[in-house]
């Protein structure tokens, strides 16, 4: 017998299906606690008895439907919700159905049971929308008590009824496993009365699995956790590619499925020099990884401790799908910010040095005064009742995935006093499968000078891309990685600095292609300056245009390949999972070599061969693939050749190119060359006319560049005696 269409409606389900796994918790209770609702308190029924809160989770057997429910009224920072789940079940398989919410449902308390009743909202057309659960009363000396669920009509007509028996005080439980390199020393605990903190928050010894379950969610360490073995005079700087890399390849638990799992590496140091990142971001089964980094967040004192466990939080809770706080907005749906935009948000999801509390000063001192280590109640709303998909490690793509945004979220203020003005600069025409990169300018309006952040990058979560389609659809570019820059970075834009420049490939990012069909696309970005302005560049207006002849059409199918894009992305890698990707790119440039397209794969195989690459062997050791400088120098050497011709990469994209070529160089063993490049660099530059200022700063990035080629090999100031000369 198959089960109804609508879980509301149709035959009741049993008690049974608790899991032995989770019996134990049966017993589990939350009365510690101590405090009751305010509305119980009312009736009255708490002078003499004590008993267990009406909060947890539930979850029915039976046939046909699984109901796992979570009922929030009570305990600490109730948000006076009730949500659930249905699982069809099917012989011996079960699937997720759809989830509901009720938003502040009614509460009625008796002597015997505690009711609670609303209409609730539905990812699917419910035939019963309201909800009725029933939960009798217990005192704490007894086990706690399963709940009864009836969804009625709105007529009131009695619909499915669920009898769902108590799991659990958490609302949600997620299976941590944690790897660590060899002398990166994973956090354990930090005691929140060793530094200066509000008094209305508790002082208490907190670890990551504590601040998780103030919050009602269980993190289950999972009894894995391997340390990776290093190699002498291993590179342990880590970069994108290899993260990636890292986690497909040796998570126990990576699954392209939903389920609560995440993999946290405590991994020495990134390329960027960041904190954290939560790298999962590509394919159909994303957040499911993240890493921290030891040698930016390392240290014994208070302040070093507190700023890790923040570190872990907040990459951890990116893996349930949670925003930076003033990027809610850019959901899908939509969520409301928090004051200020969202700077205001005493949030582990919060940046402390971005903190504007709407009144007083503000940044990282400010921050830590008032933050009560914990999540806002938006943010516990999202965790303990956000839709299944929604939160779920593997499910929905971070912030739900490029579903249409509105383009009124880009539109430009009515009044901009911030004294900076943003501006997207591309070509005019891209060939059908070229990369589209743009190239962002950040500039200053004010003759007397303004200081912000310096992080005018995409991937950094200050700068965001609205691309509309030849459709008209407006979608919002996501970078396949997304870098937590929770440092300040200020700079000071005025006569001497007027400005600053990146360039972003945006061709591909989490959700694939953005630019797959000929036509008009039009591009529009907005920074979030230091003092939470918000910047909006004029459109910028780029067409792809339609392949030419049978060789274009041929070139642009191997580079609009999804492993091409994410290799495009990543810069190249030697990723089993991306050998697919790496075979078109090498024949883009064996078969279609003098095609201009090909100086795009000869970069990311150019990149990738002149950097080693990390991986962990099946014994957890790190295994190292050295630089191939053969290889890199022949590729990278084309690029530079094509684009100082104009046939190629932008100029901050061949200014990369031809520092990676000179890092070969060096690498080989021939200064004279490498040196030779950063020097023919300098030329192509001033070959170009650049404005004065651009010019001096890409001949002080020469200089630099060739004291760090001669201090590496051996033949100039070491790396601390170029920084003392510096200070002088």
């Amino acid at each position: 017998m198959s089960a109804p269409s609508d879980p509301t409606q149709g035959t009741s389900a049993s008690l049974s299906g608790v899991t032995d796994l989770e019996q134990h918790l049966r017993e589990e209770t939350v009365q510690a606690e101590g405090r009751v609702p305010e509305q119980h308190e009312a009736a009255g029924l708490y002078q003499e008895t004590q008993w267990q809160l009406t909060r947890g989770r539930y979850r029915s057997g039976g046939q046909g439907y699984q109901l796992e429910l979570r009922v929030d009224v009570d305990g600490t920072r109730p948000q006076n919700r009730v949500s659930a789940d249905f699982f069809s079940i099917s012989g011996s398989t079960v699937s997720y159905f759809g989830s509901f919410i009720v938003h502040f449902p009614t509460v009625a308390v008796t002597a015997d049971q505690v009711v609670l009743e609303g209409l609730g909202i539905f990812t699917f057309t419910a035939g019963a929308p309201r909800v009725r659960v029933t939960v009798p009363r217990r005192t704490t000396a007894q086990p706690q008590a399963d709940a009864t669920v009836q969804f009625l009509t709105d007529s009131g007509r009695p619909g499915a009824n669920y009898a769902c028996a108590f799991v659990s005080p958490y609302f949600r439980s997620v299976i941590l496993e944690q790897d660590s390199v060899t002398g990166s020393v994973p956090f354990v605990s930090y005691n929140t009365a060793a530094l200066p903190q509000p008094p209305s928050s508790p002082a208490r010894v907190l670890t990551v699995v504590k601040s998780y379950a103030e919050a009602g969610i269980e993190l289950q360490m999972s009894g894995i956790s391997d340390i990776i073995t290093d190699a002498p005079g291993t590179d342990l700087r880590w970069d994108d590619a290899e993260l990636h890399n890292a986690m497909v390849q040796h998570f126990s638990g990576h699954a392209n499925a939903p389920q609560w799992k995440v993999w946290m590496l405590v991994a020495s140091a990134h390329t960027g020099g960041y904190r954290g990142i939560m790298f999962d971001y590509n394919d159909a089964s994303q957040r499911q990884g993240a890493a921290v980094f030891y040698d930016a967040i390392k240290g014994d004192t208070p302040q070093s401790q507190r700023a890790q466990l923040r570190t872990y939080v907040h990459e951890i809770g990116h893996a349930f799908n949670l925003l930076h706080s003033w990027q809610k907005n850019l959901a899908v749906p939509p969520q409301p910010l928090g004051p200020n935009g969202g700077f205001a948000d005493l949030s582990w999801m919060n940046y402390v040095q971005n903190y504007r509390p709407v009144s007083g000063a503000g940044g990282e001192a400010a921050y830590w005064a008032a933050f009560p280590f914990q999540f806002t109640d938006s943010e516990l709303v999202h965790l303990r009742h956000g839709n299944y998909r929604d939160v779920i490690m593997g499910a929905n793509p971070f912030a739900t995935g490029a579903a249409e945004i509105s383009p009124e979220l880009f539109e430009e203020p009515v009044e901009d006093q911030s004294g900076l003005a943003l501006e997207v600069r591309a070509k005019e025409t891209f060939a059908f499968g070229e990369p589209v990169v743009v190239e962002l300018k950040l500039c200053t309006t004010d003759l007397r000078g303004r200081s912000t952040h310096g992080h005018l990058h995409p991937d950094t979560d200050f700068t965001h891309i609205a691309i509309t389609q030849p459709s008209g659809r407006t979608v919002l570019y996501r970078p396949m990685m997304r870098h937590c820059s929770d440092d300040a970075a200020t700079i000071r834009l005025d006569g001497n600095n007027p400005a600053i420049y990146r360039s972003a490939y945006i061709g591909h990012g989490a959700d694939g292609h953005y630019f797959q069909q000929p036509g008009e696309y039009r591009i529009r970005a907005q920074y979030l300056a230091g003092d939470g302005s918000r910047i909006v560049s004029p459109v910028c207006v780029l067409r792809v245009r339609y392949p030419l002849a049978q060789a274009d059409q041929e070139v642009a199918e191997l580079m609009l390949g999804e492993e091409a894009g994410t290799l495009l992305s990543l810069l190249g890698s030697d990723s089993p999972c991306l050998t697919s990707g790496n075979n078109a790119l090498r024949e883009v440039i064996e078969r279609y070599g003098d095609h201009p397209l090909a100086v795009y794969a000869r970069m990311a195989q150019g990149i990738n061969a002149e950097r080693e690459f990390k991986d962990i062997t099946a014994d957890k050791e790190l295994k190292i693939r050295r630089p191939d400088t053969k290889e890199s120098i022949q590729q990278l050497t084309a690029v530079a050749d094509a684009s100082a011709r104009g046939e190629g990469v932008d100029n901050i994209t061949l200014n990369m190119v031809m520092r990676r070529l000179a890092r070969a160089q060096a690498r080989q063993g021939d200064l004279e060359q490498a040196t030779g490049t950063i020097d023919k660099m300098v030329r192509t530059f001033e070959s170009k006319q650049l404005r004065p200022p651009v010019l001096e700063q890409i001949r002080g990035q020469a200089e630099r560049t060739k004291a760090a080629l001669l201090a590496e090999a051996g033949k100039g100031p070491t790396q601390k005696n170029q920084k003392n000369q510096k200070k002088q």
